[in-house]
């Protein structure tokens, strides 16, 4: 299970929320994701397939030149794995840094939980 933890949160990073193609990212979504899945974000809850890769499509949309780099070594604990991140431009420090938080459940995201830091002004 820990294998597949640490999996799902790296293919999270690159192939949900780091993916600009629309397909391609929908199909990561189907393969990585419960039907149910349920995400949880600072401005809001969102159910369901459809709602996360809308809010995927539309984050990415917002900054499609940044890339997602994780930030130390993914952890798993029973059904749960956790793994920090930074986003910016390619080869530039991070514009913003969080952590992601999964519950998985017959080998899937069930839940996702993303903390953002504060970042200095």
């Amino acid at each position: 299970m820990t294998n597949r933890i640490h999996e799902l949160l790296y293919r999270n990073l690159q192939e949900v929320f780091g993916e600009g193609d629309a397909a391609r990212r929908r199909a990561a979504i189907d393969e990585l994701y419960t039907e149910d899945c349920a995400l949880y974000v600072p401005n809001g809850i969102f159910v369901g397939r459809d709602a996360l890769d809308k809010f995927a499509g539309d984050l990415r949309a917002t900054h499609p030149h940044f890339a997602y780099t994780p930030h130390g070594e993914p952890q798993a604990l029973h059904n749960a794995g956790r793994l920090g991140w930074g986003s910016g431009p390619r080869g530039a420090a991070p514009d913003y840094t969080g952590l992601d938080v999964i519950i998985v459940r017959d080998g899937k995201i069930a839940a996702l939980y993303v903390f953002l830091d504060a970042m200095p002004s």
